[in-house]
């Protein structure tokens, strides 16, 4: 990383810049806060405030793209409070240990790098689920919720829009995978669980399972039908209207449906030959999209 160190105790930042580097970043130092805001290509700027009657608001504001830590002797309102407001990130008492000082450069680093990916995924779902988003303020929605949906963008959706409004974080899970079950009991009460592929529970399973996340804040999704449970059922769209939003679907998400769909209703060598590929292909398909044919 490069790192900018305003302090005007020349020993002491040139011992900060001597160990960082060490450790392969890249340190520039200065003594004033003017010559730190002629640039603002820095990874991580460390700020003293001891420097006597400098401004920090103008390197704060230079740098709020940057993650600013301030390095402080004493704790106050103008050394502490009035810049943590202002947008540093952090202060680390004087004197610190090296490694404390890493401690902090690395979580913000990491919180950083976080907080750009979770953007960047926001983005991407509203943009995936434009199409597919419902009405729905939520208030009369009672968890746990089974959501029947034979196409399975409308359940994401509603699932992730539901854990959006109610401002809670979400654990996304698949029945696919023989180990969601210890998954379940593992997650913390006050987080939603997303879980899909309820259709590939075998009977006995499935009232296991339904003991198991009575209470929980849950959401389980299923391309078949839901019966025989005691649970509210919500259906989103049926195979007669899923197509009637002007959507056009990619081919893979319509190879999917088809399979998902059809695959009780032909058999394969019929399947295979109106979706127009082989048997071995669409064995291949059912094995990427983890569906499991009925017996």
């Amino acid at each position: 990383m490069k790192i900018l160190i305003i302090e005007n105790e020349i020993y002491l930042a040139q011992s900060i810049a001597t160990k960082l580097g060490e450790l392969g970043h890249v340190c520039e130092m200065c003594t004033s806060t003017k010559d730190a805001i002629r640039s603002n290509n820095y990874d991580v700027v460390l700020l003293s405030t001891n420097i006597n009657g400098q401004d920090f608001n103008p390197v704060i504001e230079t740098f709020k793209s940057s993650i600013v830590i301030l390095m402080v002797s004493y704790i106050s309102n103008d050394t502490v409070s009035k810049p943590l407001a202002s947008g540093a990130k952090d202060y680390i008492l004087k004197p610190f240990m090296i490694e404390e000082l890493i401690r902090k450069i690395n979580h913000y680093q990491d919180y950083e790098k976080l907080k750009r990916r979770n953007t960047a995924y926001e983005k991407y779902l509203n943009h995936s689920f434009t199409n597919a988003m419902h009405d729905n303020s939520f208030t009369n929605i009672a968890l746990p919720l089974f959501i029947s949906s034979s196409f399975q963008k409308y359940a994401d959706a509603f699932a992730f829009e539901y854990a959006q409004k109610k401002d809670i974080p979400i654990n996304f899970l698949t029945l696919s995978d023989s180990k969601s079950l210890n998954e379940i009991k593992n997650i913390p009460q006050n987080s939603l669980i997303y879980v899909i592929d309820y259709q590939v529970l075998k009977k006995g399973d499935k009232k296991s399972f339904c003991e198991l996340i009575v209470g929980r804040n849950i959401i389980i999704s299923s391309t078949d039908k839901i019966e025989d449970i005691e649970h509210p059922i919500l259906e989103l769209e049926n195979e007669n209207n899923i197509f009637d939003k002007g959507e056009i679907l990619p081919i893979e998400d319509y190879v999917k449906f088809i399979i998902l769909n059809y695959q009780d209703k032909y058999p394969d060598t019929e399947l295979s030959k109106k979706l127009g590929i082989s048997r071995k292909s669409l064995w291949e398909k059912r094995k990427k999209y983890d569906i499991i044919k009925k017996k």
